[in-house]
């Protein structure tokens, strides 16, 4: 029996409204009636989700958890106690700001609680609009003023594939340190420690409420989401999901993330209907 479903926000639990549906709510709760762990595990803060856990019904609840920053922090949802913390040295923060900065990208840059953003355009405002709230704008060209603040991760807004890519290429050729290096919203290059990933976080949290692996439903669509969806007993990529993310999985779901794929993984793996 499945004991934990973990699963992706964005293009994954939330449709192209950045809402969830109230099939797949009904879901959620039914399966966490049924004492299964629903996990949110997402690139984002935990603070940007506090909506959406409290349509959960898993707002403010002992023993329920939330994944984020790409698993560089595990939290749970009473009083938002952070567990866990895998953060990145910050002279690498400070090297890739400044890749980001010379290459006149929007960078993000997150501490456990706090979200910077250096040089937002009116796209990127558009599509955090619903999703993240309440964060700073740098006005200065440097993060010192960070230097003594654990730093979750950083990321590049680059919306064309290949050039997403070749920073990739770029960043693993100048950075002298083993970045877990993911993608997301088909807009994003993210940078983790190498500690940090989806994956790793859901199996930590696993360990710590004894849940073996092949307990564990993992649901995503994108790079970010690969680790936890190879590690998990059951991985799942929603239909919505990159090519190489279903290639991945054990299962592809016949929903997309406008159509409850969440509830249909519930539904067919929890209660066994189809």
């Amino acid at each position: 029996m499945y004991k934990l479903i973990t699963s992706d926000m964005d293009e994954t639990l939330l449709n192209d409204n950045k809402k969830i549906t109230p099939k797949t709510i009904e879901a959620v709760k039914r399966a966490t009636a049924a004492g299964v762990h629903f996990v949110p595990n997402t690139g984002r803060s935990f603070t940007s989700i506090q909506d959406n856990l409290i349509e959960l019904g898993l707002s403010q609840k002992p023993d329920q958890y939330v994944i984020s920053y790409n698993g560089a922090a595990i939290v749970e949802n009473k009083e938002n106690q952070v567990l866990q913390v895998n953060a990145l040295p910050y002279e690498i923060v400070d090297q890739l700001f400044q890749i980001g900065m010379n290459e006149n990208v929007c960078i993000h840059v997150y501490t456990v609680d706090q979200l910077y953003i250096w040089n937002m355009n009116k796209n990127e405002e558009n599509y955090l609009d619903g999703r993240v709230t309440g964060w700073h704008l740098m006005r200065e060209n440097n993060i010192k003023f960070l230097q003594d603040t654990p730093i979750t991760k950083i990321i590049f807004n680059i919306e064309e594939e290949a050039k997403r890519l070749s920073m990739q290429d770029y960043v693993n050729e100048h950075v002298e340190f083993a970045l877990n290096i993911s993608f997301s919203s088909d807009r994003y290059i993210e940078f983790n420690d190498p500690t940090a990933d989806k994956g790793q976080g859901t199996m930590a949290l696993a360990k710590k409420l004894g849940i073996k692996p092949s307990e564990v439903i993992a649901i995503g669509d994108n790079s970010n989401d690969l680790p936890m969806i190879k590690d998990a007993g059951l991985g799942v990529s929603v239909a919505n999901g990159r090519d190489f993310v279903q290639a991945a999985a054990n299962y592809v779901t016949q929903a997309d993330n406008n159509h409850d794929p969440i509830a249909e993984v519930i539904n067919k793996f929890i209660f066994n209907e189809e």
